[in-house]
């Protein structure tokens, strides 16, 4: 994560801005683990996938996403923390050991965002999932329509390009629609010449509705963040602490904590000044549209421009 908030320009002299209420950022996911960097930050957690009590994550997926969100990088003395290691987590548990899931499973986590999203100030969803657009075409319009109330809601929603690329069109379908942040991936060039980095299938716009797609891009390759296996007992740290993960599930939290970290330093936006910023201060890097949108996530911008 150092690398990678170097390369969106997001580094220490960006966190004494931090003041008010915590932003409260909801992840759909796998679920979270009991990480020393994300502890007594995680303020509800519902299990949608086999009902159980108490937080877990039998996949590490969730925990590594939430890392990359705001892991505060405590046990690394900040080295891999995330995007806004300041930010309250509200987790629900939407897919099983093997990172698959259903939309009814989705939809329902969705349902449960929204209705607490005053009580935890949820002002972010990440979802770090890609969807197919030959699931059942009525749940993904419900999903379709919750992400559209979300906005409404100004509870910003960002979702992965997915990993279908690099094939046109091959957006997930959450991220088809103008009311949400869908975020491809792109290294910036910080691999060379190497073949298998996330760049290469990232999922491509445009979308299904002709909207320009994705929106930005940031880093999804080799992402080093909290490893769900690593958990604190008896005052002590167990497990290897950090993990790599590579996909377009990386590079949206970084998304995701970046949008936080605006809340916080300006207080409850609007959806759409909140989609602005963060787009339009996006670094070009000189790519098709359809594979970069408006450029690389660059946070001192965003936080800055006018």
């Amino acid at each position: 994560m150092y690398r990678v908030r170097q390369q969106i320009d997001c580094m220490d002299e960006m966190y004494p801005i931090m003041k008010g209420k915590p932003v409260g950022v909801a992840v759909l996911d796998t679920g979270i683990g009991n990480h020393p960097d994300v502890q007594n930050r995680i303020i509800d957690f519902c299990d949608f996938v086999q009902n159980k009590k108490g937080i877990y994550d039998d996949s590490g997926h969730g925990t590594h996403v939430v890392g990359c969100i705001g892991g505060n990088g405590r046990v690394s003395g900040g080295k891999y923390r995330g995007i806004h290691p300041e930010c309250n987590f509200v987790i629900g548990k939407v897919l099983n050991a093997d990172g698959d899931g259903n939309l009814s499973d989705m939809i329902k986590g969705f349902e449960w965002i929204l209705n607490c999203a005053e009580k935890y100030n949820i002002c972010v969803v990440n979802i770090s999932v890609g969807v197919t657009s030959n699931m059942e075409q009525d749940a993904l319009a419900t999903m379709l329509e919750l992400v559209e109330e979300a906005w409404q809601k100004n509870i910003m929603v960002v979702c992965a390009a997915g990993n279908a690329g690099p094939k046109p069109m091959s957006i997930s379908p959450l991220g088809w629609g103008k009311h949400i942040i869908t975020v491809g991936c792109h290294d910036g060039g910080y691999f060379g010449n190497r073949k298998d980095i996330c760049e290469q299938y990232s999922g491509r716009g445009p979308s299904k509705f002709a909207i320009k797609k994705p929106d930005l891009v940031a880093p999804g390759t080799d992402i080093i963040s909290c490893n769900a296996k690593c958990h604190v007992r008896n005052r002590r740290f167990w497990g290897e602490p950090y993990i790599k993960k590579s996909g377009t599930s990386m590079a949206t939290p970084l998304v995701a904590g970046a949008a936080a970290l605006l809340i916080q330093k300006y207080g409850r936006l609007e959806c759409e000044e909140i989609k602005r910023r963060i787009i339009y201060s996006a670094t070009d890097l000189e790519e098709p549209w359809t594979k970069q949108g408006w450029g690389m996530l660059n946070v001192r911008r965003m936080l800055t421009i006018v």
